[in-house]
């Protein structure tokens, strides 16, 4: 059985820093694309920051700059460093990677429970 699990949410204030982390446990052959979503309230989850096996990173529009995604492909690891936080960045956190179980399976997209931010004064 594959399990993701996040850490490191909170409460902070506007202009504040946050540093996310999730791992990838379980039997895993290899995992591929990493990445953070969030959902506020009321809203669809989007899409926060992606990270390739090879490192190539994607962010959204609302982020860039102020957000760093990494990995640490040894330990099954991704990070989100999320610098000058703003009110709006609040939202539950949730963490994907692709995982492949064995070389002959196709790799699946698995979520983590979630993490909640608040950015609040």
């Amino acid at each position: 059985q594959v399990q993701l699990v996040e850490s490191g949410g909170g409460l902070v204030q506007p202009g504040g820093s946050l540093r996310l982390s999730c791992s990838a446990s379980g039997h895993i052959f290899k995992v591929n694309d990493m990445g953070w979503y969030r959902q506020a309230p009321g809203k669809q989850r989007e899409l926060v920051a992606t990270i390739t096996s090879d490192g190539f990173t994607n962010y959204a529009d609302s982020v860039k700059g102020r957000f760093t995604i990494s990995r640490d492909i040894a330990k099954k690891t991704v990070y989100l460093q999320m610098n000058s936080l703003k009110p709006e960045d609040t939202a539950v956190y949730f963490c994907n990677a692709e995982i492949q179980i064995s070389i002959t399976q196709r790799a699946f997209g698995s979520w983590g429970q979630g993490t909640q931010v608040t950015v609040s004064s």
